[in-house]
């Protein structure tokens, strides 16, 4: 069978432009998954690898679509190739099976991992130079009613941190950041 994976980076975006690839080559089977690729802890990504089966092939558009780090590339295909199943990658035609195409996708994984950190850095020059002009200020902080009286209980061990907590609605590292 032809196993087609699918990545988007949020619910936002669409996947029309992948899914007609998918349609013209001829996949049976389409995994999608709206979800940053920073690693591998993607639902769809793990039901397509238990899904396939030796003999199967898995197609992407290209390579950044399914892994944005080297290291997650080759232990993806890596655990494809054990169960007999072969990788394509339409946009850089990588072909698993031959000694040329592992070290292409060596290759292509590692410039699918730079453009990644170079997305990276320009968010963070962007802010950076955003901040300066006084037009990013982060995130508010939110606003919690009783924190100052639930505190006070909590510090004269009127109530547990859990109590605490659970009376503000606050995660555990909300609450201890937001009582230093």
């Amino acid at each position: 069978m032809k196993i087609g994976y699918i990545r988007v980076s949020t619910a936002e975006q669409n996947t029309i432009r992948q899914e007609i690839l998918m349609t013209e080559l001829g996949v049976d089977e389409i995994y999608i998954d709206k979800i940053s690729g920073k690693n591998t802890n993607r639902p769809q990504l793990k039901a397509m690898l238990e899904y396939v089966r030796r003999g199967d092939t898995v197609i992407v558009s290209e390579i950044s679509r399914f892994a944005r780090n080297t290291k997650d590339l080759l232990e993806l295909v890596e655990m494809l190739t054990e169960k007999g199943v072969e990788f394509v990658s339409k946009k850089e035609a990588i072909d698993t099976t031959t000694p040329t195409g592992k070290f292409m996708l060596t290759i292509f994984g590692a410039v699918a991992e730079l453009e990644r950190e170079y997305i990276l850095q320009r968010q963070r020059e962007g802010i950076a130079a955003a901040k300066n002009m006084g037009k990013y200020t982060g995130r508010r902080a939110k606003e919690y009613a009783d924190f100052d009286k639930v505190i006070a209980r909590w510090r004269k061990g009127e109530i547990t941190a859990v109590k605490a907590m659970k009376d503000l609605g606050m995660s555990r590292t909300t609450f201890y950041r937001r009582v230093k």
